[in-house]
């Protein structure tokens, strides 16, 4: 989801928002963050007319809700439509924005995928995702984690007419080491322990156990200082080698030991 334009406006107005709305501030508001979210184009002119009522639609068809919900496709801004708009979780707390919210609720579409059989990192699904990084699932057995998130922002940047700004590659360290020259922002874990308000949702975490071995996955929110995530070639302990694409809350900004990446 995009990120809040006017800050006066992070708050519900306490009614819900629709054609003919009196308050061409609040309209003008939501215009702006409906073309940010790639919804428009809009006239930013405060008139709540059908060509608002339809860039309403299309972003609830496109983004849930912070509990990762589809919204309701009825062109009205209320308190759900609203917080998702301007990236406002139910608890005050921001969410991710953008491409980042996309890709969020892309892999939200992709929870229960396993492995077929499972411990072969193969399957229709996985090989999908394989392939989408140039590896042939065939050939071998590759590890997957790092391909599902560059699926997940394919996806996410294919719904509004970008390119995927991820290095095509199912390596975890590569990413990392390339991230920067394709305009993202890193974050290394020893910033992210002295500042933990530098990781948000829709960041990337990436762990390294050394010799070239590492684990990726996307941050969807946190909660009790736990980092709540989804992650392929995982399962619910954790591990950089389980069976299918899970959702977890198990881990913390402290164990995240090489760092963490940010692409607007």
């Amino acid at each position: 989801m995009p990120p809040v334009s006017v800050a006066s406006h992070r708050s519900f107005p306490g009614r819900t928002i629709k054609a003919g709305e009196a308050s061409p501030e609040i309209v003008q508001a939501i215009q702006r963050q409906l073309n940010a979210a790639g919804c428009g184009p809009l006239a930013e002119d405060g008139s709540f007319t059908g060509s608002t009522t339809l860039a309403v639609k299309r972003f609830q068809m496109r983004f849930p809700d912070a509990d990762g919900v589809p919204l309701k496709v009825d062109g009205v801004v209320g308190p759900l439509t609203w917080a998702a708009l301007f990236g406002i979780d139910r608890t005050g707390q921001a969410m991710a924005s953008g491409l980042a919210a996309g890709a969020i609720a892309i892999a939200r579409q992709e929870l229960g995928v396993r492995e077929v059989p499972p411990g072969t990192n193969r399957g229709p699904r996985v090989d999908a995702y394989l392939r989408g990084v140039g590896v042939n699932p065939v050939a071998g057995s590759f590890p997957w984690c790092a391909a599902f998130v560059y699926f997940c922002f394919g996806e996410a940047a294919a719904a509004i007419g970008r390119s995927n700004p991820l290095a095509r590659t199912a390596g975890v360290l590569a990413h990392w080491n390339q991230a920067e020259r394709n305009g993202a922002r890193r974050v290394k874990a020893a910033d992210a322990a002295l500042t933990p308000g530098l990781v948000k949702p829709g960041h990337i975490f990436i762990l390294d156990f050394g010799r070239g071995v590492g684990h990726t996955g996307l941050i969807t929110g946190m909660r009790g200082g736990k980092l709540l995530t989804i992650e392929g070639n995982t399962n619910d302990g954790g591990s950089r080698e389980g069976i299918g694409v899970f959702e977890r809350a198990g881990r913390t900004i402290g164990s995240i030991n090489k760092g963490f990446i940010e692409y607007a």
